[in-house]
């Protein structure tokens, strides 16, 4: 059986057909799921009692496990749900003036092997499904529902790297926007990028109203290969390149992540030269306070503030964001490496 979180409406609509049934009842399906959040066949009343109990031969509305749940002090609650194979992800539920952002992962693990992330310390055992992305976002809806709350905002920043999960990444996003779907707004979600070149081009082509966010982290090469060791394959210089062409394709603001690491990144000096790498694109920074993972040996900046007046009184646009979670286990993958015996605890 096929988990029915992996469908976009179209591809429902063409199975349903294929098993037999009237096409009609994916919009009935969606609706039930996504709107009224309804996660049994048997109680979708408005599809006969014979279609309802054939539906359950073809597939299935399972929720994941929960493992941990952490809550912070200031309402972020970080999940670790675990897959049905046995593997564990994390999801992160933040509350936020303007809605509740929920940040998914799309990797069990990651290839990426940034120095400074806890995601990397566990390497990439294999892509998410769709439906596993998509039960993210299901799971979180949820536990708002208590309090007739829903996501309205999606941040594609958890484990692993979105773009080396292309297709299902982009399979999700068109579930959470469809009217029928979450009716999360192509303008509410963001996928993150460490810089897969080829894959922020083919992203650019399909000119969609996604937002695109960049993790830079340094302004260099030297700098850059030290933290990031996807820049050997896609250097600094071919990274803006692409960005470049995505503004270019889409009239579309960038987002560079800069994750601020003591005598690393955070330098005056580095502050200048991030300035002159992007000034004239339409992007603005978002200046990210580490949040220190021991066994990586980096510390969180003392120079943050200084970093960031540099930058405005270079007439560039950033900001430093707010924290979240940091009397849990904040660090993206933190919590799982934990859970693993692969971080202390």
């Amino acid at each position: 059986m096929t988990s029915i979180f992996g469908y976009r409406k179209e591809e429902l609509q063409l199975d349903l057909v294929a098993h037999g049934f009237k096409k009609y009842l994916a919009e009935q399906i969606f609706d039930w799921i996504y709107v009224k959040k309804i996660y049994s066949f048997d109680e979708m009343t408005n599809i006969s009692k014979t279609d309802r109990n054939k539906l359950q031969e073809y597939y299935t509305i399972e929720p994941l496990k929960i493992v941990v749940e952490q809550k912070s002090k200031d309402g972020t609650v970080k999940f670790l749900f675990q897959l049905s194979d046995g593997y564990k992800i994390e999801t992160v539920l933040m509350p936020q003036s303007y809605g509740n952002s929920v940040c998914v992962t799309t990797q069990v693990g990651c290839n990426m092997a940034c120095t400074f992330c806890a995601s990397g310390l566990l390497k990439k055992n294999r892509n998410l499904s769709t439906a596993e992305i998509v039960q993210q976002v299901m799971m979180v809806n949820r536990y708002l529902a208590t309090t007739n709350e829903r996501v309205s905002h999606v941040v594609v920043m958890g484990i692993g790297e979105p773009f080396d999960n292309f297709d299902n990444t982009l399979r999700f996003v068109n579930i959470i926007n469809d009217l029928k779907g979450y009716q999360i707004g192509a303008r509410h979600i963001t996928i993150s990028t460490c810089g897969l070149v080829p894959k922020i081009k083919q992203f650019a082509e399909l000119k969609t109203q996604v937002n695109l966010a960049i993790s830079l982290h340094a302004p260099n090469n030297t700098i850059r290969n030290q933290l990031m060791p996807i820049n050997k394959a896609y250097p600094v210089e071919k990274l803006m390149d692409a960005v470049r062409y995505y503004i270019e394709l889409t009239n579309r603001r960038v987002t560079f992540e800069y994750i601020l690491i003591e005598n690393v990144n955070d330098s005056r000096e580095t502050a200048l030269e991030l300035a002159k790498l992007i000034r004239g694109l339409n992007a603005y920074v978002n200046l990210i306070p580490y949040n220190t993972v021991a066994e990586n040996g980096y510390q969180r900046s003392t120079k943050i503030n200084q970093f960031f007046e540099t930058l405005q009184q270079q007439k560039i646009n950033c900001i430093v964001r707010r924290e979240f979670g940091h009397d849990i286990d904040a660090a993206c993958g933190q919590l799982r490496a934990k859970n693993e015996g692969i971080i202390r605890k």
